[in-house]
């Protein structure tokens, strides 16, 4: 018997895209207040880079949602892989 195709819900996409974007927010935050002096400039450089950053990646996953190349099923619980036919 065949598994079922995986699909992601959209709720998922939207959730690990913010927690990427926040850990990319609080990344861009250091680099930007380094590279300034500013927490107020690095501050917005960091926003900038978060929302721009947020629509991009949820784009990109949704453009590799339609791409069918190297997705597979999770085997049974139980199952190796070797044992699948």
């Amino acid at each position: 018997m065949t598994a079922p195709p995986v699909f992601q819900t959209r709720a998922r996409l939207w959730l690990k895209a913010l927690f990427w974007q926040a850990l990319g927010l609080l990344t861009m935050l250091g680099v930007g207040f380094a590279a300034t002096g500013s927490l107020r400039v690095g501050g917005g450089i960091a926003l900038v880079n978060a929302a721009v950053g947020l629509l991009a990646y949820v784009a990109y996953e949704r453009l590799w949602a339609h791409v069918g190349w190297g997705l597979r099923c999770a085997p049974p619980r139980g199952r190796r892989a070797h044992e699948q036919g």
